[in-house]
Parts: C-alpha cells; structure tokens; sequence
C-alpha cells in the first residue's frame, strides 16, 4: 500500500470511533467544594464576589476540573478511546498536545454538588498538517451532570501527530575542497517553539511584546488591573479599558518544573512559573537564569525578553541576583 493509501486506512479505521463512548459513568473525585474554588481564584487573580461566602457558586470555567482524574486517572476511561489512541500511536502519531476547549454551561455549580459525566468521542478530523507537525485532532464531548441532571457540556479537542522536521541544505563546498552533491549532507534545523495564538482580545498585548513592553489591562470603570487579557471586566463587567505598563519586577508566587512529556522544542526539566508583578497581577511565563531545582516561592525576579529564534521573543522572569538561589 502507497504512503497515501496508508494514511486512507488510518482515516478510515479511526472514524470508525466516532460516536462510541470515552468515558462511561465517570464520577468525580471531589464534591464541587469552597479550598477547590478558592485555590483556582487564587491562581487566576479572580476576585468576583459570586464565588465566595454562603451562597458561593463556582467559577463556571473549573466545569473540567471536577472532572479531572489527577495522575491515577479514571477507572470509567473506555476501551474505544485507548484503542483509538492506540491506532494512532502504531501508525506514527505519537505526539500529543491539547490544542482547544469549548464549554456550555446550564446552571451553576455550588458547593456540595456531586459531580458525574460520561464522554462520547465525537469526531476525528482528516489528516492535517501543522506548524507542529501532520497528524489528526481527536474531539472528546464530555457531558456533565449533577443528580442526573446536565449542567454543562465540555469539548476537549487534541493533535496526535508526526512532529515537523525542518531541513536546510548544507553550504556549497567552494574549490579543491569541493565534493560532489550527492556527499552533501541535509542538516536537520531544531525545531520551532509553538507560536502563541494571536486574537482580537489579547492582539495589544503582543504588539506591546513587540516593542518590550508588558502592557496590563486596567478597567475603566473599576479601574480593577487585569491579566489575561479579556474582553470586558472580571469585577464590575466594564468592556471599556485601557493599559498600564508593567515595571517587571515581582515574585514567585507557585511554580511546577516539566520533566514529562518531552515536546519539540522545550528540553525539559525547566521551571514555568506563576508570577506576581508588583502591580498585583499574575502571569505564568519561564523562570530562567536558575537551575530549575533552585526555583522557590517568593524568589524575587525581574521580566527580561528573551528571543526565541528570528520571528520570536517572549516575556520571561530572571531570578534576581542575591536573591538566595
């Protein structure tokens, strides 16, 4: 069989999962609880009143986190899902990044709420080629309810791929020296790091980049700093706001090092931190200029931009020196 009749089999054989079940009577590990909600607006700078005190509901973006199986997994995933993995990985598409999420919300999640779902694999595209690599993205619907009933839908959607390889020619040998073509070896360029994704919310925030500035949202109504970028307020609901630029010192607030999966481009272990900018925001970025077993909460650093190859620079945090590393 031809390489495109193998990659029709592939096609064919893993469409033929669409529709069967992901997970089946999947429960969640945790009843919907007020440390779980508070830990998430803690880490992601959200303030809103909704989500605390008595009548506290949760954030409706942790739909998913009350699904999550942690490192043991779930007991519900099913055979159809791992075989369909599975199918890939044998055909070469070993790799695997989650590339989006989409999420509807039915009601409000409260404290106490006792999670339960199942999840459908919902579609598998046609082969496509990436800027990481060519591959297929496999759609997971997970359906989420509480006494039965449903409170909110999540997609999940993932690349598995054949990662890129880049080549460039050799240099022509010049002279005496020279060698024929065919002796002329191809040299294999490393690969690139993923681009960010570029949108109309955040597009201010990369130009800013651009030009070495760190730009926060500030709210016109509240006045209320905001990072991420979004399209209106988190506070007050505002759509109005303007910017303010960082002065790039803060803090480690929390931080995990990589070690596990290795991904082009990264050479893992490296440290990602959670980073608080004396403004009162946090940002997640790299924390470099440390050995990643040295990183500690608290440990002061300073923003630098660090350029990534020819088209890329990216805001990261330098420990500071004499800050005890």
């Amino acid at each position: 069989m031809g390489e495109g009749g193998a990659h029709e089999d592939v096609f064919v054989r893993a469409k033929v999962y669409e529709g069967q079940a992901a997970a089946v009577g999947g429960v969640g590990k945790d009843l919907v609880n007020e440390p779980m909600i508070r830990h998430w607006c803690e880490a992601m700078g959200d303030t809103n009143p909704a989500y605390e005190g008595a009548d506290a509901t949760a954030p409706p973006t942790m739909l998913q986190a009350w699904t999550m199986g942690g490192l043991s997994g779930h007991a519900g995933r099913s055979e159809a899902y791992d075989e369909l993995l599975g199918l890939l990985d044998d055909a070469g598409y070993t790799s695997v990044v989650a590339t989006d999420c989409e999420q509807e919300y039915l009601r409000p999640l409260r404290p106490r709420d006792a999670i339960t779902f199942d999840a459908v694999i919902e579609s598998v595209s046609e082969r496509k080629t990436t800027k990481l690599g060519t591959g297929y993205f496999v759609t997971t619907r997970t359906d989420v309810r509480v006494d039965g009933r449903p409170v909110g839908t999540h997609r999940f959607r993932i690349l598995k791929y054949v990662p890129a390889v880049r080549r460039r020619s050799a240099p022509k040998p010049e002279g005496a020296a020279a060698v024929s073509k065919t002796a002329v070896a191809a040299e294999v360029s490393p690969p690139r790091r993923p681009r960010p994704v570029v949108n109309r919310d955040n597009a201010g925030f990369w130009e800013g980049v651009s030009r070495h500035r760190l730009l926060i949202q500030r709210c016109d109504g509240c006045r209320t700093l905001r990072f991420p970028w979004l399209p209106g307020c988190n506070a007050c609901g505002c759509p109005e706001w303007d910017t303010v630029e960082a002065g790039g010192e803060g803090t480690v607030y929390s931080y995990v090092v990589m070690h596990h999966p290795p991904f082009p481009a990264f050479d893992p272990p490296y440290a990602v931190g959670l980073i608080e900018l004396t403004e009162g925001v946090r940002m997640i970025s790299n924390v470099v200029g440390v050995p990643h077993d040295r990183v500690r909460i608290g440990m002061p650093v300073r923003l630098e931009f660090q350029p990534v190859d020819e088209e890329l620079e990216l805001p990261v945090f330098r420990a500071v020196e004499g800050s005890g590393v």
